[in-house]
């Protein structure tokens, strides 16, 4: 591997900028390091807040990821007070971490990487603990302690597997006391250690050491990977047409506990190993490296296709994998769990489909996408592995000590709380203007991920731009159909599945208006409002309907209607009666829905005059017309002729669909929410 070190980059940094330097250079290669996994280390000499020289230990936070690191996510850490561990002979993990606690130079440092021992008993100034896939491969392969001394000879400490922590740190330090010629140690199941006398030698050892690695598995790989292939790939637009209603019964099947986004992964890399001979074979024997375990699990889902991959029993042949997976995790759990242990999430995080590629789940986009690339990184060292000798892996009980272990899932903690849509999936029609932008947004900020729909594309693109901008990326997609064509809907509906697994929540919004006489009304006027407000609803509604009876999780239907839909206005009938019939779909969607647990509501607003395209137009000026008033004056005529002399804006209205879309209103079908500052006419009754 190329060495991309910068001395003018490094030069002149303090100890532990230098470290982050470091850690951000090895943190951009996924094949030696895992997302938030790894650590690495840098011992100076710094002031304490007496303004003693003190000797520090510099080391990576925990639960920070090295490609991202700052000099915040770094303690330090008084070495002195740590080596004073090495007279003891053992160490429980709950006062080893107390105690690093009590060694932090500054009390508002964070808590130090559960492997910090490792750092510390190691005499040397610099070191790099990483997981590359190559040299996870020698650790993984079967006669691993032999292939290793084959290709490095003696330069390389083997150390067996024993999980992190003081003893494990204790054995490598007295390992390498007793072969100072070492270059690097080899920890069984797990990854590399490296070190260096300075920052750019640490960093040159580790890429030496992979690259050793990577040459001696090159040496000894088949020509075919993984015994060949066993079934063909099915090409990308036959792949998208069996997954599409594969996706929501899948997604249903792994939501029991938590609503859960799938991700689709159908990489050369991928489809490789899922179509060949030794798929299963490989799959099960565990994971391939300790720093998946939390993300991954022990084992993936691998979905059988003996009776094809194209079969029309394929849908009941995964929900079945699901249902065996989860007896076996549950048996799994039982036979090496503690009284103490935190409730396990049963559901796999990776289902391997034959042909067809990787679907891993998560609680958000983003974490099902770094689950396929931890998966990604499983089939690389599965790979090596097998080109040396025999992949192996974690015993059961190994496995299972490191998926429950307190210091692993602390990292967990450190993630924000869940919001209250979390895991959801959202569709919001008409989302580039005022109402539908301040729904989408409400809803993106409670943590749904949101398909943004709206006829004008540009203005979807920006809204779904500014929505990943805000919460993050992955959770926003721009579609542009026209509500009013079947295919369109049907096609929009489609990549919101693909893209996310399914569907929990769909807000109709997309809307226009006309304010015109009914003599002066053409039937051109009649058939566009219905056409958008009524057949549009209903197209939309429908496809909804599929997705959430094949997921059988239920879900939250809002249509937007209006003032108008419960009290007619001269001048306006085919609008009225275009929103009226909004309102009596909503009706008579909540009792067909009902059975299912899909909940169909309405949201009634009125005169919403802030960022709305409708009243932008000749609309407004319709409007106050028939009023006899000057446009200017329209918000304070609204304002005024309203119960409590309020003017109602996008926001207000958000948070009404909110209210129904969420769980707050989890026995609520069928009802309306108006939204107008109080019309007496419009009282519901």
């Amino acid at each position: 591997m190329r060495i991309s070190w910068s001395d003018n980059e490094a030069r002149g940094k303090s100890a532990v900028d230098v470290l982050v330097y470091r850690s951000n250079l090895l943190g951009q290669d996924p094949t030696i390091v895992n997302w938030k996994g790894g650590n690495t280390s840098a011992k100076a000499d710094e002031r304490d807040h007496a303004s003693r020289l003190v000797r520090v230990l510099w080391v990576k936070g925990s639960g920070s990821d090295l490609r991202t690191m700052q000099a915040k996510d770094c303690a330090g850490l008084r070495l002195d007070e740590i080596l004073f561990l090495l007279q003891r002979d053992a160490m429980p993990d709950a006062d080893m971490v107390q105690y690093l606690m009590q060694c932090r130079l500054r009390p508002d440092a964070p808590r130090p990487s559960i492997e910090t021992l490792l750092h510390a008993f190691l005499p040397f100034a610099h070191i790099d603990h990483t997981h590359p896939d190559a040299v996870i491969a020698f650790c993984t392969a079967e006669g691993g302690e032999a292939l290793t001394r084959q290709v490095f000879g003696d330069h390389v400490i083997w150390i067996p597997y024993q999980r992190p922590g003081f003893a494990l740190s204790k054995a490598v330090a007295q390992a390498v006391q007793h072969h100072p010629d070492a270059k690097a140690v080899f920890l069984a199941k797990h990854g590399l250690v490296t070190w260096g006398e300075d920052a750019r030698s640490c960093y040159a050892a580790t890429q030496a050491v992979v690259e050793e690695a990577h040459q001696g598995i090159a040496s000894r790989s088949p020509r075919v990977a993984f015994g060949g292939q066993r079934v063909t790939a099915v090409p990308a637009t036959r792949r998208e047409e069996i997954l599409v209603p594969l996706l929501p019964q899948l997604r249903g099947a792994v939501s029991a506990n938590r609503p859960a986004v799938l991700h689709i992964d159908a990489d050369p890399e991928v489809l490789e190993f899922v179509c060949s001979e030794q798929l299963g074979s490989l799959a099960m024997v565990g994971a391939a490296c300790p720093d998946h375990l939390v993300h991954t699990k022990y084992v993936p889902c691998v979905v059988p296709t003996d009776s094809g991959v194209e079969s029309d029993r394929l849908i009941g042949s995964t929900v079945d994998a699901v249902t065996r997976y989860v007896e076996a995790y549950q048996k799994y759990v039982a036979a090496h769990r503690h009284s103490d242990d935190p409730e396990g999430d049963p559901f796999p995080r990776v289902v391997l489909l034959a042909g067809l590629g990787m679907v891993t789940t998560g609680p958000d986009k983003s974490a099902a996408v770094r689950t396929a690339e931890l998966y990604h990184r499983a089939i690389a060292v599965m790979r090596g592995a097998s080109a040396l000798s025999t992949f192996t892996s974690l015993t059961p009980r190994e496995a299972y000590a490191v998926e429950y272990w307190p210091l692993e899932r602390y990292k967990l903690t450190l993630a924000s709380p869940p919001r209250e849509l979390a895991g959801r999936v959202a569709v919001v029609t008409g989302a580039a203007g005022g109402i539908g932008r301040a729904i989408a947004e409400r809803l993106a900020t409670e943590g749904a991920h949101v398909g943004v729909m709206d006829i004008d594309e540009a203005g979807a693109g920006e809204v779904a731009r500014a929505l990943e901008s805000r919460v993050g990326e992955g959770r926003a997609l721009a579609l542009a159909p026209d509500v009013t064509q079947e295919d369109q809907v049907r096609e929009a509906f489609r990549k919101v599945v693909l893209a996310y697994g399914g569907v929990d929540i769909v807000v109709s919004n997309a809307g226009l208006a006309l304010s015109r006489a009914v003599e002066e009304t053409t039937l051109d006027d009649w058939d566009r409002l219905f056409a958008v407000l009524a057949r549009g609803y209903f197209l939309v509604a429908r496809e909804a309907f599929r997705v959430m009876k094949a997921q059988q999780r239920g879900g939250a239907i809002v249509f937007v209607t209006s003032k108008n839909a419960l009290l007619a206005g001269k001048n306006s009938s085919a609008y009225n009666a275009a929103k009226a019939a909004e309102q009596h779909l909503m009706r008579s969607l909540a009792e067909e829905g009902g059975e299912s647990g899909i909940r169909v509501n309405a949201v009634a607003p009125d005169a919403v005059l802030r960022g709305s395209k409708i009243w932008s137009g000749a609309w407004r000026q319709e409007r106050a017309k028939g009023y006899g008033i000057e446009e200017r004056e329209l918000e304070s005529y609204y304002r005024n002729r309203t119960t409590l002399k309020v003017n109602v804006y996008p926001e207000d209205v958000a948070e009404a669909v909110l209210f129904l879309a969420s769980a707050r209103s989890a026995k609520t079908t069928g009802s309306t929410i108006t939204v107008d500052g109080g019309i007496a006419g419009a009282y519901t009754r």
